[in-house]
This record gives C-alpha cells, sequence and structure tokens, in this order.
C-alpha cells in the first residue's frame, strides 16, 4: 500500500540538483526549493538559456573548472544528480556528445561530491536493459543496453560506484511531469503532438514503469537523508507500454484518438534501437524502506487502458480535457497540494510536492 513518509530529520544542506532542465530534475528542484528555502541551488546546462529562476545557476556538468568552482562556493553536502541527455537519437548519432553528458560529467560530479563529503543520489535509467528478458528486471540482472545512451547511462553508473562507493543510485522509470518548457517528458510532448492536432506513433513493445514525479522526489529526499548505497531500481507498479502511455494521455486530454498510431519496435527505424519490456522489480527498494514509495500511474484505474482502441472510448461521466492533463497524469491525486510549478511561459500547473 503506498504511504507517504518523509525522514524525520531534514537533508544535510545546501543540497546541489543537477539536471533541472529534464523533468525529474526540474519538478525535484522545486521541490526541494519549498522544502529547504534557500539552502538549494539547481543548475542547468549554459545553452538552456530560457531557463532562468531562484537558485538556478548555468554551469555544465561536463565543465570541471566551473563546477568545482560552483562547489568551493557553496560546500554541498548534498548532491541529487538528474544530469545528462536522455534524447535517443541524439546519444545515437553523436557517441562523443553523449559520453561527456552521460560519463564524463557524472564522474566530476561524482568526484567532487566524493571531495566535500556531500552524500551523493544519482538517477540512471531502466534502459540500460535491452528487454529481451521480458521484464521484472532485479538489481542483479546484467545491463544490456541497446542504445549508444543506456551504454553510456551503464558506464555514469559505474563511474559513480568506483568515484563514491557510499553513493546510491536509483534506477528510474519514466518520470511523470511537467518539463520547464512544455516540450520533453513523456506527458507533455506526447500531448504537445496532440494538441497541434499532429499524429503521434508510440510502441506496443516497449513496455516502462512509469512514476509520478511526486513519488519521485520524496523518494529522492528520503535516500539523500539515509545511509543506502548502492543500485536501487525505482519503477513503478503497473506496467504500461509507450503506446498505453499515449492512450491514457490522449484519451485523459480529450484528443483527437485517430492521431494516434502504434507499431512494433520490430518495425521502426535502425536510429534509435527500440529496448523492448524494461519493467523492473523494485522488491529490494521496496524491502529496504519498509513500504513501496509509489502508487500506480495513472493512479485512478479508469484511466488504466484495457484494450488498443480503448482511447476511443469516451465515458460520459469521465473528467477530460487538456486543462485536466496534468492535473491527472502529472499530479499524484494521493499527494498534498503544494506550490505552483511553472511550466511554458504563461501556464502554470499545481504540482503537489
Amino acid at each position: 500500500m503506498y504511504q507517504v513518509r518523509l525522514p524525520h530529520d531534514p537533508i544535510p544542506l545546501p543540497l546541489l540538483v543537477t539536471g533541472v532542465a529534464g523533468p525529474s530534475g526540474y519538478h525535484a528542484l522545486h521541490y526541494f526549493q519549498s522544502r529547504y528555502p534557500g539552502q538549494v541551488v539547481g543548475i542547468r546546462q549554459e545553452d538552456t538559456w530560457q531557463l532562468e529562476g531562484p537558485g538556478i545557476v548555468a554551469c555544465n556538468t561536463e565543465d570541471a573548472e566551473a563546477l568545482a568552482r560552483l562547489f568551493a562556493e557553496h560546500r554541498f553536502r548534498t548532491v541529487l544528480n538528474c544530469a545528462g541527455s536522455c534524447a535517443l537519437k541524439s546519444c545515437q548519432l553523436d557517441p562523443v556528445l553523449a559520453q561527456r553528458a552521460n560519463v564524463e560529467g557524472v564522474g566530476h560530479v561524482a568526484r567532487l561530491a566524493r571531495e566535500y563529503g556531500a552524500r551523493l543520489v544519482h538517477l540512471s535509467i531502466d534502459l540500460v536493459y535491452s528487454g529481451d528478458k521480458g521484464g521484472d528486471y532485479v538489481e542483479t540482472d546484467p545491463t544490456d543496453p541497446v542504445t549508444v545512451y543506456g551504454r553510456t547511462m551503464v558506464e555514469g553508473e559505474q563511474v559513480v560506484l568506483e568515484t563514491d562507493p557510499d553513493a546510491c543510485i536509483l534506477r528510474i522509470s519514466l518520470p511523470m511531469a511537467v518539463s520547464f518548457n512544455g516540450h520533453a517528458g513523456a506527458v507533455d510532448w506526447i500531448a504537445s503532438r496532440f494538441r497541434k492536432s499532429r499524429p503521434a506513433t508510440l510502441y506496443y513493445d516497449e513496455i516502462r514503469t512509469p512514476t509520478y514525479g511526486d513519488c519521485l522526489s520524496r523518494l529522492c529526499e528520503i535516500m539523500l537523508a539515509r545511509s543506502f548505497s548502492g543500485i536501487y531500481h525505482a519503477g513503478g507498479p503497473r506496467k504500461l507500454s509507450l503506446y498505453q502511455i499515449a492512450q491514457v494521455i490522449n484519451r485523459v486530454g480529450g484528443y483527437d484518438p485517430k492521431l494516434l498510431f502504434g507499431l512494433s519496435r520490430l518495425h521502426a527505424g535502425p536510429i534509435p534501437p527500440r529496448a523492448g519490456d524494461v519493467t523492473m522489480d523494485s522488491s529490494k527498494l521496496i524491502e529496504a524502506l519498509g513500504y513501496n514509495p509509489f502508487t500506480a500511474w495513472p493512479l485512478d484505474d479508469r484511466f488504466a487502458p484495457t484494450h488498443r482502441t480503448w482511447h476511443h472510448e469516451r465515458p460520459a461521466d469521465e473528467p477530460r480535457g487538456p486543462e485536466i492533463l496534468h492535473e491527472f497524469l502529472c499530479v499524484n491525486p494521493a499527494a498534498e497540494v503544494g506550490p505552483v510549478i511553472p511550466c511554458e511561459p504563461g501556464r502554470h500547473y499545481g504540482v503537489r510536492v
């Protein structure tokens, strides 16, 4: 059963959150800033100039000297590393860029965290697996990524473990949270296609274990406050294909169902290769905590697809529309109301933290 539990003692401060342009880092930044005002710094890549706000600093993790200056200035005691490039196609076409972002940058963060005695929690991904096993991966399963992105994420994990054996690595799936520009992340990207009356094609057989951003940020706080080390799988309890996730977004948003198309990953183009069933078994994490930190996504069973044309069905008594999309899919209804997290300019979504 899902429970909201937070550490009794606050985390050591100040805190550095890297990669705040991505959905997980963006939600985490606002979550922690609301919890610890004035004690949280978030860094973004220098070329993400659109992302501004209190506590946000432009600093590439690949720039060891700039990162070292930031650590010297703030002397962080906790670090949540959400940085890296998750653009599958870009990583596949430019392995050097992927290496710098997902391995070298991670190494700089881990080295400095160790040097300053800071507690480090590093976010990795379920795509370190190919999916050929058929899902339910546990931490001891060998990694076998099919993409450059997945391979560099594995290398990043190894760098963290070698540099800071006390660090904690959370392998996450798809974090369902708002993005700063309204186009990154699963919900915003898919919805942006439908909103512009453009088709979206997703895979029947790439299967993930998505989580609400609310749940993930709370888990990160707990892991920052505790001394768990090594790798933990942090996937949600509901398994969904990318096509099913798009079905949910299409139906809840009230978009034209004819805009959604599905296909097998075997019929996808060669770049990037697609993983299969990379669902994760999070029993190790649940046992360590003594409870499950995640609810199913979506929480409401009414929004769980049951067949391939499910999104064409529009029950009269079901809430629907673009204006409630983020309320149901990016905000965990089981959580308490918190501050507003900004998204696109002129758009604000209340995200419970």
